[in-house]
């Protein structure tokens, strides 16, 4: 189903304002590796945000999606106190885990596999 445009903009505050507290708070950096968010979506009564998390050089995802998960009553009082004139309900936030980056990764390998070229030759 598609988007409404409250929901985007809803999505579009929430994911600048939780780059701004992941960056506050220091969870933008876990164990040497960097965290984005990707994507937030926001459900119809715009009452559920579903943020989706790139790790990069994360050794232990599943470790670095716990505790962000721990932490999340800050991270939802954080943003409660940005946006609390701009909605009404601050919404309940779950994260989740955005692969797309390892997916890339292993659709490159499979291509160099089938067509490996030599690169350190100059073409003339």
């Amino acid at each position: 189903m598609e988007e409404g445009k409250r929901q985007k903009q809803v999505a579009a505050v929430l994911q600048q304002e939780l780059n701004n507290i992941f960056m506050k708070l220091g969870l933008n950096m876990i164990d040497g590796g960097m965290v984005s968010i990707v994507k937030v979506q926001v459900t119809p009564d715009l009452l559920e945000a579903r943020i989706y998390l790139s790790l990069f050089k994360v050794a232990d995802t599943s470790g670095a999606i716990k505790r962000i998960e721990d932490r999340a009553w800050e991270i939802k009082r954080e943003l409660s106190a940005q946006i609390k004139h701009q909605l009404r309900r601050i919404p309940v936030l779950t994260f989740y885990l955005d692969d797309t980056l390892d997916y890339v990764f292993k659709m490159e390998e499979i291509f160099r596999q089938i067509n490996p070229t030599d690169n350190t030759e100059p073409k003339a």
